[in-house]
């Protein structure tokens, strides 16, 4: 996921925390690994003027391979540079 988010978005900062053990005993993925669920936080300059909406959607297009394969869950908390985060 990283990679791919990386390359398609050059993201000033990026982090994708595998929330998974907080979900212990949810669904298993697909791929046996037990990693089904993960917070994206992303500061990108491809968000800026984008609603929210949109930002969430371009970037649960880009990982759908990885959706379709047994991740369960994404918390997507994209921003434009010039946004405040709270992380």
């Amino acid at each position: 996921m990283t990679k791919k988010l990386r390359d398609a978005f050059a993201p000033q900062r990026l982090y994708v925390i595998n929330e998974s053990h907080q979900h212990a005993g949810h669904q298993e993925s697909f791929d046996g690994t037990g990693e089904t669920h993960f917070r994206i936080r992303i500061v990108s300059d491809t968000f800026a003027g984008m609603p929210r909406i949109a930002r969430h959607r371009a970037v649960n297009e880009l990982l759908n391979e990885e959706l379709e394969a047994g991740v369960h869950a994404l918390a997507i908390e994209p921003a434009a540079p010039d946004e405040t985060v709270r992380w």
